[in-house]
C-alpha cells in the first residue's frame, strides 16, 4: 500500500470515529435539553388537576436551574477525577427517575422531587460532553463537533413540547407522557452503553498523558484543583454565558407577549417568534461550525454576530415596525446568536488550562443556569409594569455586555500566544 493510500485509509477511520463520538454526544446533549422542558409543557394540566398557580409552577423551573447551576460547577471536578463517561450514565439515570417522579406525583412535593432530579441530571452535561469531544475528536473537526452539540440542544428543546403534549393528547394522560419521557432516557442510556467505547474520554489520541513533564525531564508538580479559578479568562467566559443567557431567557419567555403588546398581533401569531428564533439559531449553529474551524480570532466572530442580533432587537423594541416584520426580525436575531455558538465553545477550550477541561466547562456553563434562573423574574417584572420594549432593549444590552466579556477573553488568549514563542526562544 502506498503512503498516500495508507494516509487516506487512516483519515477514513478517524472520520468514522469522530462522527460516531459526535453523534453520541449530540444525542446525549439533546436529551438533556429535552429534560429542561420536562415540566413546563405540562403546566396547564397541573393547574387543571392540582390547582397550582403559575408562581408555584415557576418555582419548579427555578429549582431545576439552581440545582443544575450549582451542580454544574461542582460536576466539572468529578468529571476531571473519574472521567466523563460514568458521570454521563449517572445523569441519564437521574432523568429516567425524574420522569417516573412526575408520572407518580400526587401533589407539589412530587413535582419538586422531579425538578430536583432533572436539575441534578442536567448539571454534569456540559463538562462531560466537552471533555469527551475535546479528547476524542480530532482538532480539525472540533468546530463541527461544537456545532452539532449546539444544534442537538436546540432540537431537544423543540422536541420536548411536541413529545409531551402529543402523548398527553393521544392518551388523555400527562402521567403516561411523563412515563414515556422516562423510557426515552433509558433508551438513550442503552444506546450510549452499547457504543460506550466511542465516549471513553480516558482513551484516544487526544486523551491526557498520565504525567506531565516539566523542564529537565522532571515530573511537573500538579496544580491545585482550584488553581483554574485564578484565571481571569474563566470568569470572563462565565460572564459571557451569564449575559448571553439572560438575553435568551428573555426571548424564550417573554418575546411573544411583548410583541403582542407592542404590535397588537394576537398571541397565536406572536407565539411563532420563539420557534422561529430557535430555528434560525439552529441554522446559524450549523454555519457557525465552519466559521469556528477556520478562524483564529473567535472573539471577532462572536462580537460581529451578537452585535448584529442586538441591533435587530433594538430595532424591534422601538415599536415602529409593522407587526409581522417585528416577529420575523426577532426570529432572525436567533441566527446571529446561533452563528456565535460554536466559536463561543472553541473560545472556552482555548482559555482552559491543560487537565482542567471539565472544571472550566462546568464553571463557565453554570453561568448559563444562573442566567436562566435570574433573568426571567427581571424581564417578567418589566412586562408586568407595561414596558414591552424593555424586553428587547434589555436583551440587546445583555448581548452587548456578553460581547465585551468575549473580547476580554480573546485579548488574553492573543497575549498568551504571543508570549509562548518568546518563552520557547528563551528556553532554547
Amino acid at each position: 500500500m502506498t503512503p498516500n493510500a495508507s494516509n487516506t485509509a487512516a483519515d477514513a477511520v478517524t472520520l468514522r470515529q469522530d462522527v460516531r463520538t459526535i453523534g453520541l454526544v449530540g444525542l446525549a446533549h439533546g436529551t438533556s435539553h429535552f429534560f429542561h422542558l420536562l415540566l413546563p409543557p405540562l403546566f396547564p394540566f397541573f393547574i387543571r388537576d392540582f390547582g397550582f398557580s403559575y408562581a408555584e409552577l415557576g418555582l419548579l423551573v427555578t429549582i431545576f436551574f439552581v440545582i443544575s447551576g450549582v451542580g454544574q460547577a461542582l460536576a466539572g471536578f468529578v468529571v476531571d477525577r473519574i472521567g466523563a463517561r460514568p458521570v454521563l450514565f449517572a445523569a441519564m439515570s437521574c432523568f429516567a427517575l425524574a420522569g417516573v417522579a412526575v408520572s407518580l406525583a400526587t401533589g407539589y412535593s412530587g413535582l419538586v422531587l422531579a425538578a430536583a432530579l432533572a436539575g441534578l441530571g442536567n448539571c454534569p452535561f456540559h463538562p462531560a460532553d466537552f471533555t469527551i469531544l475535546n479528547r476524542r475528536v480530532s482538532a480539525s473537526r472540533l468546530g463541527h463537533a461544537f456545532s452539532t452539540h449546539g444544534l442537538s440542544g436546540n432540537l431537544g428543546w423543540a422536541a420536548a413540547p411536541l413529545f409531551l403534549t402529543g402523548i398527553t393528547a393521544a392518551t388523555d394522560s400527562w402521567r403516561v407522557a411523563a412515563a414515556c419521557a422516562s423510557v426515552l432516557a433509558v433508551v438513550v442510556m442503552a444506546v450510549l452503553w452499547w457504543q460506550r467505547d466511542a465516549i471513553d474520554d480516558r482513551q484516544g489520541e487526544w486523551a491526557p498523558v498520565p504525567a506531565a513533564i516539566g523542564q529537565g525531564n522532571k515530573p511537573r508538580v500538579p496544580e491545585h484543583p482550584m488553581a483554574f479559578l485564578r484565571l481571569p479568562s474563566v470568569w470572563m467566559c462565565f460572564s459571557f454565558f451569564f449575559w448571553s443567557t439572560c438575553a435568551l431567557s428573555a426571548i424564550q419567555s417573554f418575546a411573544s407577549p411583548a410583541l403582542q403588546q407592542l404590535t397588537g398581533l394576537p398571541l397565536t401569531m406572536t407565539s411563532l417568534v420563539v420557534s422561529g428564533y430557535m430555528l434560525f439559531g439552529a441554522v446559524g449553529i450549523v454555519i457557525g461550525g465552519f466559521l469556528a474551524s477556520r478562524s483564529d480570532r473567535l472573539e471577532k466572530i462572536i462580537s460581529s454576530c451578537l452585535l448584529a442580533s442586538a441591533a435587530l432587537l433594538v430595532l424591534v423594541g422601538t415599536g415602529v415596525l409593522p407587526g409581522m416584520v417585528a416577529v420575523v426580525l426577532t426570529a432572525v436575531a436567533g441566527f446571529g446568536t446561533g452563528l456565535a455558538g460554536p466559536s463561543r465553545d472553541m473560545l472556552i477550550k482555548q482559555a482552559a488550562p491543560p487537565g482542567a477541561t471539565g472544571r472550566v466547562y462546568g464553571m463557565v456553563y453554570s453561568g448559563l443556569d444562573l442566567g436562566f434562573a435570574m433573568a426571567a423574574p427581571v424581564f417578567g417584572a418589566l412586562l408586568d409594569h407595561g414596558a414591552p420594549s424593555a424586553v428587547f432593549y434589555g436583551s440587546a444590552l445583555a448581548l452587548a455586555v456578553g460581547v465585551a466579556s468575549a473580547a476580554v477573553v480573546g485579548v488574553g488568549i492573543q497575549r498568551q500566544r504571543a508570549s509562548q514563542p518568546a518563552a520557547s526562544a528563551a528556553t532554547a
